[in-house]
């Protein structure tokens, strides 16, 4: 099923609601749902071509409404390259995004600090990326669109949003180079200094190949990473899926002011 058919879907279940921005959420995030107002929920079982998002820590449903007096529609679960091999999984969602009206989005996820001093429970803006996964969710893509420019990939101006929107509450937010490692295992604490060593603030599993497709699809960019463990190497212990999910609900709370606060700037 094509965007505009799931649109024309999901508009008919929602009467209609317009929509400004998209939001992707990552592990342990969908918090941020129940602070919807006017929402209209849909399960991604219902949206033919839509991921199962078989991950813990996610909420497979698309949830349309406002958040501060934006309208937004919320992806509260998203697929990730290392359960299929497929680095377009979230192309549809992202078409369908754009097809209802968005015309920027908003990507956040739980991520690795490289930093001692940017702990769990720290929030980072990131202003660029580096991929270091070897694949591309354009692959195969036919035309010179596919030809991206990645430069200013996370839209200054939104980004300047969000460092007000931070200073409005009082809440310290970093700022750094995020990279996407294919997953789903860890980093090993090697990967971690290399990725010290060429500038890399925050390590994840997911993001990049969805802000290719959406800066292909002419969408403004800004994401947002929750830091829920220290890098391979940095801690006593290792990082686990489960530390990840706890320390992001711990941080739901400053995540989720971060993010209304954000909104509030728009």
């Amino acid at each position: 099923m094509s965007a505009q058919e799931l649109a024309r879907i999901i508009k008919d279940k929602t009467g209609g609601k317009p929509v400004d921005m998209g939001l992707v959420l990552g592990s342990g995030l969908s918090g941020l749902i129940d602070t919807i107002t006017n929402a209209s929920i849909i399960g991604y079982v219902d949206l033919e071509g839509f991921p199962n998002a078989g991950v813990s820590g996610h909420n497979p449903s698309l949830v349309i409404g406002e958040i501060e007096e934006v309208k937004v529609a919320v992806l509260g679960g998203r697929a990730h390259y290392y359960e299929h091999g497929n680095a377009d999984a979230m192309r549809l969602p992202l078409e369908t995004l754009k097809a209802l009206g968005a015309k920027s989005v908003c990507f956040t996820n739980s991520a690795g600090s490289l930093h001692l001093d940017m702990p769990p429970g720290s929030q980072m803006l990131i202003t660029d990326h580096i991929n270091l996964s070897g694949t591309n969710p354009l692959i195969g893509q036919e035309g010179d669109e596919r030809f991206v420019n990645m430069v200013d990939a996370y839209n200054p101006n939104l980004c300047d949003l969000a460092r007000a929107g931070a200073m409005e509450i009082g809440q310290k937010l970093f700022e750094g180079v995020y990279s996407w490692y294919s997953g789903p295992s860890f980093e090993t604490p090697a990967e971690i200094r290399m990725a010290q060593t060429l500038g890399i603030d925050a390590v994840g599993m997911s993001t990049v190949p969805e802000v290719i497709l959406a800066r292909y699809l002419g969408l403004k960019v800004i994401g947002f990473s929750n830091i829920t463990n220290l890098g391979a190497g940095m801690a006593a212990h290792g990082p686990s899926h489960g530390e990840t999910k706890d320390e992001a609900a711990k941080a739901s709370h400053s995540f989720e002011a971060l993010i209304r606060s954000f909104l509030r700037q728009l």
